[in-house]
């Protein structure tokens, strides 16, 4: 997946994304970090064809996607088949009766037989450990519950990209770290991950490459989790930490002190 020179701007006076260029490689876990309305969230609808740049190129699978492209059936049916969103909000992509007939949507839009999204759902169900909910409508779920069903709907057509837009907002510390935990997992089978998130409690876990955004909309470091997120002087000019100086004392050694820098959620 390449951009070359992309740019977005919703209006002429609303720029959203500047003169990006980018390269994410097969394989890779890669997190994008900036403070809200940095852009984060228009290129990750760049990269899922959700929108499309007012300047520049995006190349997905050796071909350019653009709108044009996205109405050619057999283009758009690859291209859809490869990359799965999970959105921030998950009621936003909740729409069936029940939990299963959500995750046998996508299968049967590949126009696979009955028993092969029967195949496909079912084994997702077990993956995400979701039987007791199968029977269950969407609204009655809890918002843990509603995250791994939105995850189990797309992993159903076995995308070889999946992109998240902060997967652990709103989440409790138990389904956070079952995400973490299967998002580990998933590219350790060989799934490209690209994260958007602002909780960098998460980022080393989840990340080979860290992108930031800064607020003018453009990219302004990449590199390891270590080398970003030990960055404080970076941290703080993009607007990700507000730092704090806080005297903790230890009960044995009260000379004992540190520094805590504090994430915006």
């Amino acid at each position: 997946m390449e951009l070359r020179d992309v740019s977005f701007e919703y209006l002429p006076s609303e720029i959203v994304l500047k003169e990006i260029n980018l390269d994410i490689y097969s394989g890779e876990k890669v997190v994008i970090l900036g403070a809200n309305g940095s852009g984060k969230s228009s290129l990750l609808k760049i990269l899922n064809g959700l929108i499309f740049p007012s300047k520049g190129e995006y190349n997905a699978f050796g071909q350019v996607v653009t709108e044009e492209t996205l109405n050619d059936e057999q283009f758009a049916q690859a291209f859809r088949q490869r990359i799965g969103f999970i959105f921030q909000n998950s009621d936003a992509q909740l729409f069936s009766t029940n939990v299963w007939e959500e995750i046998a949507f996508g299968p049967l839009q590949m126009k696979l037989s009955f028993k092969e999204v029967e195949d496909r759902v079912n084994g997702v169900i077990r993956m995400l450990e979701l039987e007791s909910l199968k029977d269950r409508p969407p609204y009655r779920l809890s918002g843990g519950e509603k995250k791994k069903v939105a995850i189990a709907s797309v992993l159903s057509i076995n995308p070889k990209v999946l992109i998240l837009d902060e997967p652990t907002n709103g989440l409790d510390p138990r389904s956070q770290r079952w995400l973490i935990n299967l998002l580990v997992k998933l590219n350790n089978a060989g799934k490209t991950l690209i994260t958007c998130t602002h909780n960098l409690d998460i980022v080393e876990e989840i990340a080979d490459r860290v992108i930031v955004f800064n607020e003018d909309h453009k990219i302004v470091a990449s590199g390891s989790p270590k080398d970003i997120l030990s960055n404080k002087e970076l941290l703080l000019s993009v607007n990700l930490i507000d730092e704090h100086y806080h005297r903790h004392v230890h009960s044995i050694d009260k000379s004992m002190q540190h520094d805590h820098y504090h994430s915006h959620e």
